[in-house]
């Protein structure tokens, strides 16, 4: 086992898209992406992934594996009742366990390396699971875990590292894996630890470098509205969409094809004390754009440049 496979705590800068067993694939994907593409003038807001080592340590710290064995041995997913029961009572031992002191230790000293990093004392960082098989690198757990936003100091942190291992037990994962035939001890967690874009006070969203609907790769389409990009991604608002012509960007030329204006009614905001909240987006806000030309040409621009380094298009959360 090389030392890499030990390590409780992977900072992107040492992680590539070879790593998904130690990190799970968004963990994955950041590390490629902070590695290779920061150098191309595309900003990827550092952080760590705390890796499925911890993850099984953990397990085994807490003595935590015959208890899960044995409430989901048999567990009849289609019975929703039962499954809710073993759920809960799952998620309820992992909340209820202590993390090994020299874990939690190690998780406290990169926060504060990061918060170091950017200059400020208890940095508002995102939190977000990355699920993965060991032996089955190309399983997509994606989407079936939880993410934590504006989590602020080391308490807070901690807290949502384990509430991120319990949304591997939510009931959806559970029988995802029990349809799929993944046996629940083989799948582990690594958990990701960003810092978080202040885009609460101003603008997010997603772009694809091709079109959903069509499947026509000639374009990239831009979805944009207020505040953290989670609204956005859960479809909780109805975002402005740019359409943007490829050919017409790499010839220099500001190449957007259609602008259609969103409802943008809501945003979800930063709370005082950590976490978030919603808040509404003033009319005269709604009824312009949420970000400029200039910003929708460069965000193109980036997108443009991620999908030819990964060679295939790509779907990407800005902010």
């Amino acid at each position: 086992m090389s030392e890499k496979n030990k390590k409780i705590i992977l900072w992107f800068k040492e992680i590539c898209i070879k790593d998904v067993p130690l990190v799970g694939g968004k963990n994955a994907s950041l590390g490629e992406m902070y590695s290779n593409l920061t150098k191309e003038g595309i900003n990827v807001p550092n952080g760590f992934a705390i890796t499925a080592a911890a993850y099984w340590e953990f397990l085994s710290f807490a003595k935590l594996k015959d208890k899960l064995k044995k409430d989901l041995k048999g567990l009849d997913v289609t019975d929703v009742r039962a499954l809710a029961t073993a759920g809960k009572k799952i998620r309820d031992f992992i909340m209820r366990a202590e993390l090994p002191k020299h874990l939690e230790k190690e998780i406290v000293l990169a926060y504060e390396e990061l918060s170091k990093q950017t200059g400020t004392e208890n940095l508002s960082v995102a939190v977000r699971s990355s699920a993965t098989a060991e032996d089955l690198p190309d399983a997509s757990f994606a989407g079936q875990q939880e993410t934590y936003l504006n989590v602020v100091g080391k308490d807070q942190l901690l807290l949502a590292v384990k509430k991120c291992i319990a949304s591997l037990f939510t009931d959806r994962a559970i029988s995802y894996r029990e349809a799929n035939g993944f046996d629940h001890l083989q799948v582990a967690l690594s958990v990701t630890v960003q810092q978080m874009v202040r885009s609460d006070i101003g603008t997010s969203g997603v772009m694809f470098t091709l079109d959903t609907e069509s499947g026509f790769e000639g374009v990239v389409l831009i979805n944009a509205a207020y505040g953290l990009g989670e609204y956005v991604v859960k479809g909780r608002v109805t975002p402005d969409q740019f359409y943007i012509f490829k050919e017409g960007v790499k010839k220099g030329k500001k190449a957007i094809i259609s602008r259609i204006i969103g409802s943008k009614d809501a945003k979800l905001v930063y709370s005082s004390k950590g976490g978030t909240k919603q808040a509404s987006v003033k009319q005269a806000d709604r009824d312009k754009f949420a970000i400029s030309d200039a910003d929708v040409i460069q965000l193109a621009k980036w997108g443009m440049q991620i999908e030819a380094y990964y060679k295939k298009p790509q779907d990407i959360e800005w902010a």
